[in-house]
């Protein structure tokens, strides 16, 4: 019985006996590593690229609430200080009348 192999054989084994072994390593590191590229360009940048639209979103409300606070802050203070002399006045008129 005589096999004839007509087509070609491309395993790994074969790969290595052919070129050998850092060649093949070399290519297939080559592939992972254009794999991974692609990977990041094409699933993770465009990901990484709505995150950061969105962190500038959340920084512009945090400075907007912050304005908020300073101004609600300055309204309390304007509110005890007049509080604070209305009490002032009323002890300065129950002097006077004494």
């Amino acid at each position: 019985m005589d096999v004839q192999i007509t087509e070609a054989d491309f395993t790994i084994v074969s790969l290595i006996t052919d070129y050998g072994f850092p060649t093949v390593m070399v290519v297939g590191l080559g592939y992972f590593v254009y794999f991974v590229w692609q990977f990041i360009n094409n699933n993770i940048e465009p990901e990484i690229e709505k995150m950061h639209f969105q962190l500038i979103k959340v920084i512009d409300q945090m400075r907007m609430l912050d304005q908020d606070l300073i101004r609600l802050q300055q309204k309390v203070d304007v509110v005890l200080e007049y509080k604070e002399n209305e009490k002032k006045k009323r002890g300065e008129l129950g002097k006077d009348e004494k």
